[in-house]
């Protein structure tokens, strides 16, 4: 098997390579995520021009996953055809256009729908394209690490997002909010890497699609309940009596463990490459209780609840990369496609299906139901992890 921290010819690949990959993978990874984000911070000032409610907010993120979720396949398949350089810039390129259309031309909430649901795209490109550039620029033993310091952008997009909004959502308008953030998006664009062209026949192999598919159901379910944590952990703290101003701290305290948490997964998961499925199962069977927490009243309960379910809860998408990538190096991109339709899939049906419950049942009975989810996401976890040892290389 090729050695990931080799380049083609043979020469070992640089410090400043492996540098120089996981900024742009992190900078990709923010550009093709913010839209989605944005709107979600910015939500009351553009609900109040164009006029939506909480439940139209839902369905645009659901749109957006949704879209994300079928373009992955597709994308991946883009990625092994042309390379990780060119579609992470055309990604990239897609999200700061779709960025500056809707500050230029969305006058109501269904151009809105419409003009992010066509970006979406963008947001599987990047993802994926930037897993490649991982694997081909930076040596196996780091890669856990730098996986970690990629997936961190997401929380990154949350606090960005809430910074927008008095920076610029109360000051100048959410629309310039959204221009600016166009023309950083735009700026990621230099900072992608050139990838080697590797031969064709090294880019050809053959992939542990069953459980691909096992590890991408497991992904939904656990995505599905991790969302409901920045979707609803807020209106729930509220309703059960809490300050809208601690609750929205918990909600930033969150955001900051899974940053942190993400970054320290990848840390470990060089150390213990082989074992990384098992560990998220562990991961989401913790963030699980984390979950449960949620449904006793209390801000004791919420601080612990918060800090268990994203510290643990959402701390595994880049350890799933890293176990998936690692098991198929000459086809990163079309192996984590995979894996990655569950998360946007979770992304899609999480805020909608537990929303659902939430209305019915009562926020408490939603958590449970999103613990449950969890804890059956972990298990199917270890059920994939026992069919991908099959296939580890020799």
């Amino acid at each position: 098997m090729q050695d990931l921290g080799t380049s083609p010819n043979g020469t070992a690949s640089t410090s400043t390579n492996a540098v120089r990959a996981t900024i742009g993978a992190l900078t990709t990874t923010t550009a093709v995520s913010i839209p989605v984000f944005l709107v979600g911070g910015l939500a009351v000032q553009i609900g109040d021009e164009l006029d939506f409610s909480p439940a139209g907010l839902g369905l645009i993120v659901s749109a957006y996953f949704g879209v994300s979720a079928l373009a992955s396949v597709p994308a991946g398949a883009l990625v092994e055809r042309y390379g990780s350089t060119r579609v992470s810039r055309l990604g990239v390129g897609l999200a700061a256009g779709a960025l500056i259309t809707v500050a230029a031309v969305a006058q109501s909430f269904w151009s809105l729908l419409a003009i992010l649901a066509l970006g979406a795209g963008a947001n599987a490109m990047g993802q994926l394209a930037s897993n490649t550039s991982l694997s081909r620029h930076v040596p196996v033993r780091r890669q856990g690490l730098t996986f970690g310091i990629k997936q961190a952008a997401i929380p990154i997009c949350t606090l960005l997002a809430g910074a927008a909004v008095p920076v610029l959502g109360l000051t100048v308008g959410w629309r310039w909010a959204f221009v600016l953030a166009g023309v950083l998006a735009a700026a990621a664009v230099p900072l992608v890497p050139r990838e080697p062209r590797l031969p064709r026949k090294a880019r050809e192999a053959g992939q542990a699609t069953g459980a691909l598919v096992v590890l991408g159901i497991a992904a939904t379910l656990a995505a599905a309940s991790a969302n409901a944590l920045g979707t609803f952990v807020v209106s729930s703290a509220v309703e059960r009596g809490i300050a809208p101003g601690p609750a929205g701290l918990a909600l930033t305290l969150g955001g900051a463990i899974c940053g942190l948490a993400r970054i320290a997964g990848g840390w470990q998961a060089d150390l213990r490459p082989g074992r990384q499925v098992g560990v998220i199962a562990g991961l989401l069977a913790t963030g699980a209780a984390g979950l449960l927490l949620l449904a006793v009243p209390g801000e004791t309960s919420l601080l612990l609840g918060v800090a268990l379910g994203f510290g643990f809860g959402w701390s595994w998408p880049g350890l799933m990369n890293f176990a998936v990538v690692r098991l198929h190096p000459r086809a990163p991109a079309a192996a984590t496609s995979i894996t990655q339709t569950g998360v946007y899939a979770g992304g899609c049906i999480g805020p909608l299906s537990l929303g659902a419950v939430a209305e019915t049942a009562g926020y408490p009975a939603m958590w449970v139901t999103a613990a449950v989810a969890m804890v059956t996401a972990a298990a199917l976890m270890l059920a994939g992890s026992r069919l991908l040892s099959r296939h580890v290389p020799n």
